[in-house]
């Protein structure tokens, strides 16, 4: 029976899946032999001090230049998306250019925090935006009172 479905002669490489016999061919189903798998990347803490100079020296929005000059291993979307972590805000448009140290950072993220928590609007350790405008309203005002 397994012959009839998997073996089919319009398909000449489906003849190597099953063997004779109706058996399965199981190293048809493993990886090339020249395959070569790709190291796993593990964020840690000299990865995070890495953004976070990248983020003083280069500013929100250049991940791409964080990623050549100190991240090379991780793209400029992987950072943008550490980014948003690492500031509490999913949106970063509106700190596009801002640098500042960790300590700086940490403020934000701070802030965010709280904002997002009286809202109701901190999801996955970021501040998300709501469709009534109140989160953007509150940073504004958040901003205004105590500028990033």
């Amino acid at each position: 029976m397994r012959l009839q479905f998997s073996r089919r002669p319009e398909f000449p490489e489906t003849h190597a899946m099953v063997d004779d016999d109706g058996v399965l061919n199981q190293e048809y189903f493993q990886p090339p032999k020249d395959t070569q798998v790709a190291a796993e990347r593990k964020w840690g803490e000299d990865e995070k001090r890495k953004l976070l100079e990248g983020i003083e020296t280069y500013g929100i929005g250049c991940f791409r230049e964080i990623s050549e000059k100190l991240l090379p291993d991780w793209s400029g979307n992987d950072l943008r998306m550490k980014s948003i972590r690492v500031m509490g805000r999913q949106n970063l448009q509106l700190y596009k250019g801002w640098r500042g140290d960790a300590a700086a950072v940490q403020r934000e993220y701070e802030r965010n925090k709280e904002i997002g928590l009286r809202l109701g609007a901190w999801k996955g350790g970021a501040l998300v935006y709501d469709d009534d405008g109140r989160v953007l309203e509150a940073i504004e005002a958040s901003n205004a009172a105590n500028p990033p």
